[in-house]
């Protein structure tokens, strides 16, 4: 086993809580270590760098990329320690304010406190349930939108009704020959302003309908065509598309803070129930972003940026309980003000 030097806060996660609460960190004047599973930083906005998003606070709209990229940017203004392509597999409070973190790799990582910032998982794109997509994955089924150019002038199907399918659709409806939008359901989970766009145009929704067959081209590499059937009715329809993108959610692997001796209460069996302090069952572990469950939890981008400032406070106070407690401003922090923008 290879050990490494303590600091104050470990988190685990790079996406945009873990992101903005190491920034956090260093605004109190803590040490901080990120640990990321993946070889980049960023998280699940790798999924989405063409996307734009509407919800962050004080920011206009903005491409997935170029948040991912000023968030990275912010996040390394006090130079944390920051560790790439490790798994975390297991965590051990091994005393007050001692935290070791254990990677598949072997190594061990010690902190005063913990932040775990996983988001929903270490993820992966759900694939359709009924029909078999992976023969044409390497050919015109995406899970995610990297050049929106790509489909100028194609007929195209987006599967799901959550925010990103439906932001997808408004962002191509102008560009694209035709647009389908297939949801299981009539229900849409998407920001109301972004659905009425969406009914607004000229794009083709149906509702209560899955993808029952998948109809090849000649050559048997590409889809020609989709077949849909209706849930209610049974109605079938035969739709010729060019491509197809699936959004329908991710799976997630199994993550450590599921292990039963870390006595963490989650909810659903995966994320942990804690408090909008950021705090969970176990002293000095604290999480944020999606991971978190509490009542009133908001799982937007402003949400875990929220997350973030109150776990950051909490582990302060937990690494440094005899010192007054400071209001942190950006405009009264000598050291930022002192940089050059």
């Amino acid at each position: 086993m290879t050990q490494t030097d303590s600091v104050d806060c470990t988190i685990i996660g790079g996406g945009p809580a873990g992101l903005y609460a190491a920034f956090y960190a260093g605004m109190r004047d803590l040490t901080v270590r990120i640990i990321e599973n993946k070889s980049s930083l960023g998280g699940k906005l790798h999924f989405y760098p063409e996307k734009t998003i509407w919800d962050i606070g004080g920011q206009t709209p903005i491409s997935g990329m170029k948040a991912m990229e000023q968030m990275i940017s912010q996040a390394k203004t006090f130079e944390p320690e920051i560790i790439l392509d490790q798994k975390i597999t297991e965590v051990n409070k091994l005393g007050d304010n001692r935290f070791e973190a254990l990677s598949s790799t072997g190594k061990a990582y010690f902190s005063k406190a913990l932040i775990i910032a996983t988001g929903g998982g270490i993820f992966n794109p759900k694939r359709l349930p009924n029909v078999d997509c992976t023969p044409y994955e390497h050919t015109n089924v995406h899970y995610t939108i990297k050049r929106t150019k790509d489909f100028k002038n194609k007929r195209v199907a987006i599967v799901g009704g959550g925010n990103s399918a439906i932001d997808w659709a408004n962002e191509l409806e102008g560009n694209v020959s035709d647009l389908y939008v297939i949801h299981r359901s009539d229900s849409f989970r998407a920001h109301e302003s972004q659905l009425r766009k969406l009914r607004e145009s000229k794009a083709t929704i149906y509702g209560h309908t899955v993808i029952s067959e998948l109809i090849p081209d000649i050559s048997g590499q590409r889809i020609h065509a989709l077949k849909l059937r209706h849930s209610k009715t049974d109605k079938e329809t035969v739709v010729p598309i060019d491509d197809v993108i699936i959004n329908i959610g991710f799976e997630t692997e199994d993550n450590f803070h599921q292990d039963k001796k870390m006595a963490l209460p989650l909810v659903d069996n995966y994320y942990i129930k804690g408090t909008s302090q950021a705090q969970t069952a176990v002293d000095g572990l604290y999480a944020i972003g999606d991971i978190l469950d509490y009542s009133g939890k908001v799982r937007l981008i402003s949400g875990a940026f929220n997350d973030g400032i109150n776990a950051v406070n909490q582990v302060r106070d937990y690494c440094y309980p005899k010192e007054e407690d400071k209001i942190v401003r950006s405009s009264l922090h000598e050291g930022l003000q002192q940089r050059e923008v």
